[in-house]
């Protein structure tokens, strides 16, 4: 063979050796990446969905662990994590330990989520006034309520209605918590009188164990305060009414990211808030942030006023 040619040749193989390391190596570098969430367990029936379609076709790694919105703080605070997904974003105050490191965060809107009262199916009302458990929390007697049960001392939930109700501490013994939403739904499926809060997701996407409780409960149709604006009708949380903003208990889902640089979270957050990711918010019962609403009826409780 001429010298050219063997020239050639070796150079070949050496440059197609090259590619072959380069490729293995980015296909590993892939394969390596991962990325934790720390989720607002109000919402995780949504976020697993979102997850099973963005790995189906992928190697990187994302790992979802449901937290409170608590624990999620204190994750936050500990610089245990950078990436999380919650029903709000964070405070100046809270966000001051990373924008103190010149970190400047992403944060996304995903979806628009409601806290859902529920009652015993067979509770005679099927509407309640938002003043009536502002009151309630506020520790003044209600006719109509014997208690309020929350799915965790830490949760977004008793968070955001104590927001509501201007309340800083809840100390009542009729105002309690149990350990998940799931608990709350077979609570007030086997007690009447008392009120359930929890995420609307965990009703309009129950789990397969939890269908028997959710046919025993209802969701209840929500009148705003008088102050406030919609407060001359009852409206249910239907996707409808969540997107107009009509439902009183509406509220925002954000994923909220720290790192202080673009990756896989970052990629993560941009399929969600994407065209196939809030499809996927549709379906779920939740309201999508950026697609044309069309309602889902997952349930008769959960239809439009």
């Amino acid at each position: 063979m001429p010298k050219y040619l063997r020239f050639l040749f070796y150079s070949f193989g050496f440059i197609m050796t090259i590619f072959f390391i380069d490729s293995c190596a980015d296909k590993k570098k892939k394969e390596d990446q991962t990325a934790t969430f720390y989720v607002d367990e109000t919402v995780m029936p949504m976020m697993d969905d979102q997850l099973a379609v963005f790995q189906s076709e992928r190697t990187e790694k994302i790992n979802l662990v449901p937290k409170t919105e608590g624990a999620i703080l204190d994750l936050l605070k500990n610089d245990t994590t950078k990436l999380v997904v919650m029903s709000r974003v964070l405070s100046k105050s809270e966000e001051k330990r990373f924008t103190d490191k010149g970190i400047v965060p992403r944060i996304t809107q995903i979806a628009i989520d409601g806290v859902a009262l529920i009652a015993n199916n067979k509770a005679k009302d099927s509407v309640i006034d938002l003043q009536n458990v502002i009151d309630f929390m506020n520790g003044k007697p209600v006719a109509s309520i014997k208690g309020l049960v929350f799915d965790n001392a830490n949760s977004s939930t008793i968070d955001f209605l104590s927001r509501k109700a201007s309340v800083t501490k809840v100390d009542s013994k009729n105002i309690f918590a149990l350990k998940s939403n799931n608990d709350v739904i077979k609570y007030i499926s086997e007690n009447e009188g008392y009120i359930g809060v929890i995420g609307v997701n965990w009703m309009t996407q129950p789990m397969p164990d939890m269908l028997n409780s959710t046919t025993n409960v209802k969701v209840l149709a929500v009148r705003n305060v008088k102050s406030e604006p919609n407060s001359s009708a009852y409206y249910k949380p239907s996707q409808t009414n969540l997107a107009e903003g009509l439902y009183p208990l509406t509220r925002k889902i954000y994923m909220l990211n720290y790192e202080g640089s673009v990756g896989l979270g970052m990629g993560f957050a941009t399929f969600v808030a994407g065209d196939v990711g809030q499809r996927i918010v549709l379906k779920s019962g939740l309201a999508p942030v950026r697609l044309a609403l069309r309602e889902v009826k997952v349930r008769k409780d959960i239809e439009n006023k």
